[in-house]
């Protein structure tokens, strides 16, 4: 990653002339580069006019549009109920401009989906488009069950199944979960405009300024901020709504006048909530206004912003928005979950508060708080889903059949890859690569920064330092490594360079306000962006990364997209005016900011899917692998996501817990944090430590910023190397559960890295754990952010009957509900084994995961208090598309009466009859199987295999340790056997 850099860490290694270096370093003063966060640099809540208006309406009892006269009211009379759902006229009494509310139910009748427009717009409002999925727009019918003089109630659908009620005036639509036991009442969830904080600035033409008011920007051209004259929070006529304003030295315009929304959602019976991304903070969201109810933090002063920016050297504990947004917000309590989702890529704050609940309300259950946010939106439409759980699984199943499952990765993109800003030359790239081999540490790709290129123009090669990129890459490909270069969406102008000449001539830039190509500050120094919401963009830049056209690509390389916020050096906050117009001038940046990046993986996805298309033949073609820093909802479909530009600090190794955990939460399971620390020089423990942490993490990467000093591991010596070393000669050994987990993934979205509660969503004592996190059902992960720390307490969740196994030493750790103090020596973090579970390994070790698709597995077995595990196994050869043709084996294993049995598994999708023909990894045997718990050794072990003789097998069993080790089975992993411990 890139953060507009201070002056004192420009790279050294530039080839940029004396003139453009200059120029770069003034515009870098511009935006304010110092060293370390400067926060009065970014905006606040306050210097954007929308979002001081809005908060203003919550600062005080009777500040509300609703308590002064501008209650929004719902007509009965204007009621149409069809199979796309219902739609009601909404009015208020202080802007009498009609709005449509609509409110549809989903398949499954757990998640609604209600839009609020303007009814006839001055001008047509921005609705997101590539966020939702089919499955996300498809609607079923809503069931009529009460319409009075108040309000309507419908059902989401059939049986069991979630109600909303609309109450007509004041308007409130509530939202509530299916009863939980017979004969109980549906549970009140979420409540839209419950505080009456409902405000919908529409589109109108300008007035005439007042004369105070032509006076005032006489005096001082547009007021920074942007308010007027009247008290904070009011905005009663025209004339008091900001047309312009600045921010620093940027002027911004809206030449439609201000489009922002307010709302309030209230979410009783919840007090803890988590979500929105992407930001350093807890992973239980901090209140951001004082509350009455007992916390035990201070409130931030700001509100929770998504909006999109480059952030250099972010800090710890801060409300802050970074590099991405997805605006979803989950509630857990120990009794149900609920989630909001409003799909609105424009610039949002949302403000969090605990409060009492109702006592009336209480008695639905869940606890005594109710949750109360606050969402302010610059422009777009309300377009919001609630998701009614009951349980975390179903949120996350429910979100991405909205917003779309996550691809399935490669088999290599799960293993190490090694990375650095940069890897000078191909005499560099090869010294690296030898290193690794010599050493047998295992790594799967390796990295090209922005130094790779050609002036910093991508698509290109600097022939001194890379005169044979094809060849290098084939060089690294036939060790079994990738080759991930940066193609960053930013492009130089400069009419020589084809990818700018010809996109400039077709157009394909965003424009200024005044309709000109846009032009910024960037690496290259005077760069012009990519109007990716352009069909046609997308195309034009698929086309760019096709092998005739990317000159020194192979089917090895792969894409790093970076600064894609987009990053702008000279523009305000580091990135580009709102005004700036995409779509041919009919949409503003302002609509679409947080969804550029978004937009930009999409366009990769496609050129590298068309690449492969062109390849090797059929579905043999190879699977592409894009990362991305930007992101928004649905962004799962194409890439991966890392955290950006984190330090190499403790505290932002114990930050990476929660932030990664949020994103996995909001559908971004491919996501990890550069190890080590993208800048600064780690000390030796924090770097093992961190590597220790990484190996467990779904996206496992090392990372450095230009100015650090080198940190391959070998640069360390021992013990350093060989702690590393072993973190990810663990990380190779997991590979075949990592792998299981993102098929799951692919399949429901369910994520790969897991809060406690996700399992054990009726265990209350995990809310707070922020340092443990599930890889999976079956591994629990502490992570040491301390240095000299050498033993950790790790509460154990679950029940008191179940075991949790040390996975290092495979001894019992100890039992639901404890909380164990467990060694944490240099060499290791705690990783406990739930008890139930079955993880199946690779032992064997290899230079990359593509050495070892035939080797053999050996399966751990955790029983539980009743002597039983499950677990279960995906297994495909980890490159092609073939899986789209069910060449694919999912296989479920499960121990009970002293039995372990392999089949195909009943609950997921079946593969092809002739899968094990076409696919070499399902020929696969099982060579050991390791039964913890075990107290006494067994007579003998058989095994079955189909219809066949039982074959006695070999044993060694452990009295001291508990464990008995089964070898040589010797029976196929795609085939039906049973395994008898008699």
């Amino acid at each position: 990653g890139h953060p507009a850099p201070p002056l004192e860490l420009r790279p050294r290694r530039s080839r940029m002339g004396m003139g453009r270096a200059l120029a770069l370093a003034a515009a870098l003063l511009l935006c304010g580069g110092t060293a370390g966060f400067d926060a009065h640099k970014m905006k606040k809540c306050a210097d954007n006019a929308f979002c001081k208006r809005h908060r203003g309406y919550a600062d005080a009892p009777g500040a509300s549009p609703e308590a002064r006269g501008g209650a929004y009211v719902a007509t009965a009379a204007s009621l149409e109920l069809d199979g796309a759902g219902a739609r009601l006229l909404v009015e208020s009494a202080r802007h009498k401009v009609p709005l449509e509310l609509t409110i549809s139910a989903l398949p499954g009748g757990m998640t609604a989906r209600v839009r609020l427009r303007e009814a006839e717009p001055l001008h047509p409002r921005f609705e997101a488009p590539y966020v939702l999925v089919e499955s996300g727009t498809t609607t079923a019918p809503l069931a009529l069950l009460v319409k009075d003089t108040d309000g309507v109630t419908f059902a989401l659908g059939g049986k069991d199944v979630g109600q909303v009620r609309v109450d007509f005036s004041p308007l409130r639509v509530r939202f509530f979960a299916p009863a939980v036991s017979p004969g109980t009442e549906p549970v009140e969830v979420v409540t839209l405009n419950a505080r009456g904080l409902l405000e919908y600035e529409h589109y109108r033409k300008r007035p005439p300024p007042t004369a105070a008011a032509a006076e005032k920007v006489d005096e001082e051209g547009t007021e920074e901020g942007g308010e007027q004259a009247k008290p904070e929070g009011e905005a009663d006529t025209d004339e008091e709504l900001v047309w312009e304003e600045s921010f620093q030295s940027h002027k911004d315009t809206r030449p439609r006048g201000p489009s922002s929304i307010g709302l309030d959602l209230e979410l009783p019976g919840f007090s803890h909530v988590f979500g929105l991304p992407e930001r350093a903070t807890s992973f239980n969201l901090k209140n951001t206004r004082p509350s009455a109810q007992p916390a035990s933090h201070e409130p931030y002063a700001e509100p929770y912003r998504l909006y999109n920016l480059d952030v250099f050297e972010y800090v710890t504990d801060s409300p802050f928005g970074l590099y991405g947004a997805v605006p979803l917000l989950i509630a857990h309590s120990a009794q149900r979950s609920a989630a909001v989702f409003w799909s609105n890529p424009s610039e949002m704050y949302v403000d969090v508060l605990r409060a009492p609940r109702d006592p009336v309300g209480a008695l639905g259950g869940g606890d005594d708080t109710t949750t109360q946010t606050h969402w302010i939106v610059e422009s777009g439409i309300v377009d919001l889903f609630v998701l009614l759980g009951p349980t975390p699984r179903a949120i996350t199943r429910q979100f991405t059949s909205l917003t779309g499952t996550p691809f399935l990765p490669a088999v290599w993109s799960l293993g190490y890859h090694q990375c650095r800003w940069n890897y000078n030359d191909e005499a560099d790239v090869k010294d690296i690569d030898s290193h690794f081999e010599e050493l047998d540490f295992p790594f799967d790709v390796l990295w090209l920064d922005i130094e790779h290129t050609d002036g910093k123009r991508y698509f290109t090669w600097d022939a001194r330092k890379f005169s044979a990129p094809a060849k290098m890459t084939e060089a690294l490909a036939e060790r079994g490594h990738k080759l991930v270069v940066i193609i960053d969406p930013h492009i130089k102008v400069d009419n020589n360079y084809p990818v700018y000449s010809e996109a400039k001539r077709l157009g394909y830039f965003v424009r200024t306000h005044s309709n000109e190509t846009f032009e910024g500050w960037c690496w290259p120094g005077t760069s012009s962006y990519l109007d990716f919401l352009q069909p046609e963009v997308r195309t034009y830049w698929a086309d760019r990364l096709q092998l005739a056209n990317y000159s020194g690509s192979t089917h090895h390389t792969h894409v790093w997209n970076d600064m894609n916020e987009p990053s702008v050096f000279n523009g305000p906050e580091v990135t580009m005016q709102k005004d700036s117009l995409h779509a041919l001038g009919s949409v503003e940046h302002r609509d679409v900011h947080n969804m550029y990046g978004h937009l930009q993986t999409i366009a990769t996805m496609n050129g590298l899917l068309q690449r492969e298309n062109l390849g090797p033949a059929g579905s043999q073609r190879g699977r592409a692998f894009i990362l991305t820093r930007s992101f928004f909802a649905g962004t799962q479909r194409t890439a991966a996501v890392w955290t950006g530009d984190n330090m190499g600090k403790w505290d932002h190794l114990g930050a990476s817990v929660p932030m990664l955990l949020t994103l996995s939460l909001s559908g971004i399971t491919f996501c990890g944090a550069d190890v080590g620390g993208f800048f600064f020089n780690p000390e030796v423990e924090l770097l093992e430590r961190w590597y220790q942490a990484g190996a467990y993490q779904p996206f496992f990467r090392a990372h450095a910023h230009i100015e650090t000093k080198r940190r391959e591991p070998w640069l360390f010596g021992e013990p350093h190397l060989s702690r590393m070393r072993e973190s990810v000669r663990e990380r190779y050994r997991i590979l075949p559960y990592i792998y299981t987990l993102f098929a799951e993934a692919a399949l429901d979205g369910t994520p790969v890295m897991r809060p406690l509660w996700f399992e054990f969503p009726g265990d209350g004592g995990t809310l707070g754990e922020e340092a443990s996190f599930l890889l999976g059902p079956a591994l629990l992960v502490r992570v040491v952010a301390e240095a000299g720390i050498t033993s950790v307490a790790v509460r154990l969740p679950g029940p008191e009957s179940l075991p949790w196994y040390d996975a290092h030493t495979l001894a019992l750790a100890g039992h639901g509900g404890a909380t164990p103090t467990l060694a944490a020596p240099a060499e290791r973090i705690p990783v406990l084994q739930r008890g139930g579970t079955i993880i199946p390994r690779r032992e064997r070790l290899r230079r990359a995961s593509s050495q070892m698709a035939l080797d053999p597995y050996t399966l751990v077995v955790a029983p539980d208090a009743l002597g039983e595990a499950t677990g279960e196994l995906y297994v495909d050869d980890g490159t092609s598309h073939g899986y789209e043709d069910k060449e694919f084996g999912w296989r479920a294993l499960r121990l009970s009466g002293g039995r372990l049995a392999c089949t195909a598994h009943a609950g997921r999708p079946a593969g092809a009859p002739d899968a094990a023909a076409k696919v070499r990894a399902l020929g696969a045997f099982v060579e050991r199987v390791v039964l913890l718990g075990v107290r006494s050794p067994p007579v003998r072990v058989t095994v079955v295999l189909g219809g066949g003789a039982a074959i006695e097998l070999g044993f060694t069993h452990d009295v001291a340790a508990q464990v008995l080790v089964v070898r040589k089975p010797g029976v196929p992993i795609n085939g039906d056997w049973v395994l008898t411990v008699h």
